[in-house]
């Protein structure tokens, strides 16, 4: 007989980011990532609302991130990204990895479908 197992799952968590996204923040952001990760959510969003710049050190944290949610089976989407960021993000080439949410109180369903 195999006993049996429960695994604690959340549909959405949001992490907020203010500030610049960059090797200094990076620890603490990767420490809320970390938490989000913990809960095994099907969609974290990543608010980036308040964040004027990401350099490289936050996009390779944003990307172990998404890698990790896919492999838990979720995904990580970034919401209202700044002009400069989005440009960052671009020319990393994450808008072809992750969704780049555009409107402020946007999240997704499990199927990936927009909801406002």
């Amino acid at each position: 007989m195999v006993p049996a197992t429960a695994a604690q799952a959340v549909p959405l968590v949001e992490v907020q980011v203010k500030g610049d996204l960059d090797a200094q923040a990076a620890p603490e952001v990767n420490r809320l990532l970390e938490e989000a990760l913990a809960l095994r959510p099907q969609q974290i969003v990543v608010d980036l609302a308040d964040c004027d710049t990401i350099d490289a050190a936050g996009i390779l944290l944003l990307m172990d991130a998404h890698r990790r949610a896919v492999r838990d089976g979720g995904a990580v989407a970034l919401r209202s990204p700044s002009e400069r960021a989005r440009r960052a993000l671009r020319l990393a080439k994450v808008d072809r990895i992750m969704q780049l949410l555009p409107y402020p109180n946007v999240a997704l369903t499990p199927a990936g479908q927009v909801v406002l």
